[in-house]
């Protein structure tokens, strides 16, 4: 499993863990049925608390990316209810476009944006596909710590 958390980033390193997760889901990293390290094994490899990496996969079976099993702890189960994840997402967009049209951005530029993004991640998972891990996913800086 490789996840890169940076410690001097502004956002939280449970929401980081997160997005990285999700990330590797997206990415074909992890795959549907796939264990995730115990909560003590990945906040020992990252150097970071328990709580945090157990808050982390709280938030991941409550968005629909994990199950928790009594035995195996986290594992992959991503809810492919499309209906809720339109409306998950659509609610997780309201501010950024909010801030786009604050901004000046056009519809076309938003636009340009997503399919710029869609086109970085199936790049991405190309590479993850050959092994070939870029050494960061995008605009990450340089202080991170792997899993």
């Amino acid at each position: 499993m490789y996840l890169e958390i940076d410690f001097s980033s502004d956002e939280a390193i449970y929401q980081q863990l997160c997005n990285q997760i999700i990330l590797g889901i997206a990415t074909s990293q992890f795959s549907d049925g796939e264990v995730l390290p115990s909560v003590r094994q990945l906040a020992d490899d990252i150097g970071i608390n328990m709580h945090t990496v157990n808050k982390a996969y709280t938030v991941l079976k409550q968005e629909g990316f994990v199950r928790m099993d009594r035995r195996k702890g986290a594992v992959i189960s991503v809810d492919s209810d499309k209906k809720h994840a339109i409306e998950t997402i659509r609610k997780s967009m309201i501010p950024l476009i909010a801030e786009a049209i604050c901004r000046n951005l056009t519809r076309k530029d938003v636009g340009e944006i997503v399919n710029g993004l869609y086109d970085e991640y199936e790049e991405y998972e190309k590479k993850a596909q050959n092994g070939e891990l870029p050494s960061r996913y995008p605009d990450e800086k340089d202080n991170r710590a792997h899993a």
